[in-house]
């Protein structure tokens, strides 16, 4: 029998239980004060769309799903698998009075509880590196969004140049130790997207490296 606590997806909801109130300004610090900036990025490749339903995985405490629905008029499902984390978005969707559009999940990108194509686009931000088998669950994503919805995705990444490569690692692992797990893992190369079933794939590496938008459209 597998024992699950010491699945990937354990280690991340033990990670992220104690950070929801932190999770925010933990991810400036991270990406160096560019986060908002890379967040936009991803946005800006579903809003003009102008989609009616969209998916925001992954959501943390709201500040994608928040962004989605202040920059259109679709109806937004947060969904992540942190408790914690969805209690604080719940408290901050109420601040934001946008609580008539946004509705927050509780479950796994793994395996999302909605069927084929029920999304106009998606999102997801910072997942890849927290799940067993990451092809898979770009094929789940894929999987519920419509024929030529948009699909964007924000992870962090590692700078190109080695200069930049060499202050990078020195910065998140002696700076901030914790981001040595928060930053690693292979990268995730365009091909994957292309086998779940996503054309026109796009990365956008952002900040020198530091973080790499990746969008696409579901296939036809």
């Amino acid at each position: 029998m597998r024992d699950d606590r010491h699945s990937v997806n354990t280690i991340a909801r033990e990670l992220f239980a104690p950070l929801p109130a932190r999770y925010d300004a933990l991810s400036a610090v991270l990406s160096m004060g560019q986060d908002r900036r890379w967040r936009r990025a991803m946005i800006d490749r579903v809003v003009g769309s102008n989609p009616t339903l969209i998916l925001d995985v992954a959501c943390g405490p709201g500040g994608v799903t928040k962004s989605l629905a202040k920059r259109t008029s679709a109806r937004v499902i947060g969904l992540d698998q942190s408790e914690e984390m969805l209690r604080l978005g719940q408290a901050n969707v109420r601040r934001s009075e946008l609580s008539e559009r946004i509705a927050l999940v509780l479950a796994r990108g793994e395996q999302l509880p909605f069927g084929d194509g029920t999304f106009d686009a998606l999102t997801f931000t910072y997942l890849l590196r927290y799940v067993e088998d990451p092809a898979a669950t770009l094929r789940e994503l894929a999987r519920v969004v419509k024929s030529g919805g948009p699909i964007a995705n924000l992870e962090f990444a590692v700078p190109q140049k080695w200069g930049w490569r060499v202050a990078w690692w020195f910065y998140t692992r002696a700076v901030l130790p914790v981001a040595g797990l928060l930053t690693g893992g292979r990268p995730w190369w365009v091909d994957a997207w292309r086998r779940a079933g996503i054309d026109h794939v796009e990365a956008r590496l952002m900040s020198l490296g530091g973080g790499v938008v990746i969008s696409g459209y579901r296939s036809e």
